[in-house]
């Protein structure tokens, strides 16, 4: 692990174990995050999209951070620190500082449709806390689309250091290598995985590995690399359930893959539903075959 670029590697954008009653199980998330450390993973991203966030309590989300810091270290802690408005942005990014973390996680403003000035002001908002940013590109969920001229932009004036990309293209890899050269790019989907890591790529902000690390672990290596006989068998195995990282229903897919592995997923919080029953099948079957064929 490269303690001062600590996004590089594996980062689990870890799933967040709830009681049947929906409250967060906070032990069972401290041996999470440790169990994935020993799995061979570099870090955890809690208070993601697939940490169900937005449903959580200010108090739940703080100590989520916290709960992750004291099992595994805040060098391997980037917490996700999207907010409505940059001022609230900005103090969970001092929380996570305050509580150890060297990096964090910011999606650009999800309130509404933002603008490039709006985008740019909320970075330099945020970077005000004092801790590196790596920005989250999801166009798909937050209508912002932090294309690779804006992205160049915000690591020129000093406002983040690398950025989790999940638009789906691949090509912009090459545009943003040309653009800033210095700027890390994550892979932020399961499902482009080899492509973003031929092209480059320095870390995965990851999903699956909640359910499979040890397999995810050696695929990234391994696509990392170049070695693409082993990438490509891994990757065709595991592609049938890295998909679901792009789909809707990602949370309640690799909550479910995690119970049928014989870890902890367990419920989600409202809004979200569980799966419709072939959406379960669909999901149990292709992790059954992963077990099956060792991977688990």
């Amino acid at each position: 692990m490269t303690d001062h670029r600590p996004w590089r590697g594996v980062l689990v954008a870890t799933a967040l174990p709830l009681t049947a009653e929906l409250h967060v199980d906070y032990d069972r998330f401290a041996e999470h995050c440790t169990w994935l450390v020993e799995q061979g993973c570099d870090g955890v991203v809690p208070n993601g999209s697939l940490g169900e966030y937005q449903v959580l309590t200010p108090e739940e989300r703080a100590k989520v951070v916290e709960t992750a810091v004291a099992a595994i270290g805040g060098s391997r802690v980037m917490p996700g620190v999207a907010a409505y408005g940059s001022a609230e942005a900005r103090r969970w990014a001092e929380q996570a500082r305050d509580a150890g973390c060297h990096a964090v996680m910011l999606l650009p403003p999800n309130a509404y449709r933002a603008d490039e000035r709006s985008v740019l002001a909320h970075y330099a908002e945020v970077a005000e806390a004092g801790v590196p940013i790596v920005a989250y590109n999801n166009p798909i969920d937050t209508k912002v689309d932090l294309v690779p001229e804006l992205l160049a932009k915000l690591h020129g004036e000093g406002y983040i250091h690398a950025v989790k990309e999940f638009s789906g293209d691949v090509r912009r890899a090459y545009r943003i290598a040309e653009l800033a050269p210095e700027l890390d790019l994550l892979i932020g989907a399961d499902d482009v995985l080899l492509e973003l890591a031929v092209a480059g790529a320095k870390g995965w902000v990851a999903g699956y590995p909640n359910a499979l690390p040890a397999a995810s672990v050696e695929l990234y290596h391994a696509a990392v690399d170049g070695d693409l006989a082993t990438a490509g068998a891994l990757y065709r195995q595991l592609h049938p359930l890295l998909r679901w990282d792009s789909q809707v229903e990602f949370v309640q897919a690799i909550k479910l893959s995690m119970d049928v592995v014989g870890r902890y997923g367990g419920p989600v919080r409202p809004p979200r539903v569980p799966l419709l029953p072939e959406q379960e099948a669909t999901v149990r079957a292709a992790t059954e075959k992963a077990v099956a064929a060792g991977l688990a």
